[in-house]
């Protein structure tokens, strides 16, 4: 599985860290699985934007998979994502100039 982030959908800052993996990928539709890395409370159909490995972000919808969880206390459980449009690239800083302004 890859390493993303997920993000509430006004995309401020991570929520929690994912591993995640793709079952279908188009340039119109995704979806696949993921599990968070530490628990947090994630809410069924809810929108989220999901930070891929490789830093482009789409927006999904989150379906917690029934009696399917990692073995933690609390439970770390899986979610089926779905996306529907293409990934974006994540914004970048502005850059920041090292030399004196006259």
């Amino acid at each position: 599985m890859a390493i993303g982030k997920l993000y509430f959908s006004d995309g401020g800052e991570a929520i929690v860290k994912v591993d995640y993996r793709f079952h279908d990928e188009s340039p119109v539709s995704w979806w696949g699985e993921l599990v968070p890395k530490e628990y947090r409370r994630l809410s069924d159909g809810d929108g989220y934007v999901l930070e891929l490995e490789d830093g482009r972000r789409g927006r999904c919808s989150l379906r917690k998979r029934v009696n399917r969880a990692v073995s933690s206390t609390p439970p770390l459980y899986y979610y089926y994502f779905r996306g529907m449009g293409r990934f974006e690239e994540a914004p970048q800083p502005p850059e920041q100039s090292g030399g004196i302004i006259a």
